[in-house]
């Protein structure tokens, strides 16, 4: 009940204030993103089923960014008129200025749909926008709203195809998938009020493993924290998180739009990197997939013909492979990485053309 009341409060003050909000419906999924990052979906119909996904970036027990105290509006929440990667886009960006608290961050989004799909990909690009390197824990806050009712739902992770799944008996189906990267805590607990803190959020994004499932047992309903692995970030660096969520009559019908999600994304993802060039016209995109098991893919551009140099290096900064080292035309290139013989742990990709250099952080997994 507390949450349906939150809900109703929330939707008195976007009238009475005027708050910003963006909102697309693609024929099966409605997505609304508000000025301040909260993300709800609601099918076809326009029943609601999240009360509300936000994104979390953490950096210590006292310093963890969320939607509640957080977050203030840094570019204004706007659907994209012609989005390049989908048919929907719906674009914002968010800073911890509205409490001025510890991590200094900014978190810009994007949420793409695609006409008459049950599903949407969400990008989120998470900077650091402070003066000193940070470690950051990122993850997600999520408080379903199934069918617009709460409580007594159940949050099941699903190994086989890494997908959070929350339902309730025969209703529909909320799928969440983390495309990006593998999570590494996944832990859910009843809803209370005020359950926002910095130390707790920082506990669940720590947790160390991926709770099997968690049922809900009264009217309050579950609430659910998700994290990956930290990912180093020095300042004005920014990391890439993706995420897919879908709807489904049931677990088959929503696993099928998760998996239509994912295969979205993975045709994007390289053309939205290609998006962000650099001035110079030098860029060098992130590994897909990253964490990877054996084989990823790296792709980067050199605006003019030269000598072109890509070497990968272990966290001593010993050279462990050489990619390239050769004359190469202008333009855009994509080569494979085959990770077979390197043990479990981080590594670095080095591009090396015209006096230019950069370096991307690669994640063995094992």
């Amino acid at each position: 009940m507390a949450k349906k009341l939150l809900f109703l409060t929330a939707m008195l003050l976007y009238i009475s204030a005027g708050y910003s909000q963006a909102t697309f419906n693609t024929g099966a999924i409605g997505v609304d993103v508000n000025e301040y990052g909260k993300i709800e979906l609601s099918n076809a119909a326009g029943i609601y089923q999240l009360w509300r996904t936000s994104i979390l970036v953490g950096t210590s027990s006292t310093a963890v960014f969320d939607y509640q105290n957080d977050a203030e509006s840094l570019e204004a929440t706007a659907l994209v008129s012609n989005p390049m990667q989908s048919d929907y886009e719906i674009y914002g960006s968010f800073d911890n200025s509205y409490s001025g608290d510890p991590p200094d961050v900014i978190v810009k989004l994007n949420a793409y749909g695609w006409t008459n799909g049950n599903y949407i990909v969400f990008k989120f690009n998470v900077k650091n926008n402070g003066s000193a390197a940070y470690n950051a824990s990122i993850g997600l806050d999520i408080i379903p709203f199934i069918d617009e009712v709460d409580g007594y739902d159940t949050v099941t992770y699903n190994s086989t195809e890494k997908v959070i799944r929350m339902h309730r008996g025969n209703q529909t189906n909320i799928g969440m998938k983390l495309l990006s990267a593998n999570l590494s805590s996944l832990y859910s607990f009843e809803y209370y009020d005020g359950y926002y803190v910095d130390s707790d959020y920082w506990t669940w994004m720590n947790f160390g493993s991926v709770q099997p499932q968690y049922v809900s047992n009264t009217e309050s309903g579950s609430v659910t924290i998700s994290a990956q692995a930290p990912v180093s970030l020095d300042p004005g660096e920014s990391y890439n998180v993706y995420y897919a969520m879908a709807l489904g009559a049931n677990q088959a019908a929503m696993l099928a739009n998760i998996a239509a999600a994912e295969a979205k994304y993975t045709g994007m993802v390289v053309s939205v990197e290609e998006n962000e060039l650099a001035p110079d016209g030098f860029t060098l995109n992130e590994n897909y997939p990253n964490p990877f098991n054996q084989t990823t893919s790296i792709s980067y551009r050199i605006k003019d013909a030269g000598f072109v140099s890509l070497k990968v290096y272990d966290a001593l900064g010993n050279e462990v492979a050489t990619l390239v080292n050769s004359e190469q035309a202008g333009g855009l290139h994509k080569i494979g990485f085959n990770a077979a013989g390197l043990a479990e742990g981080v590594y670095y990709y080095t591009l090396t053309s015209d006096n230019l250099v950069k370096t991307n952080k690669m994640v063995v997994t094992r």
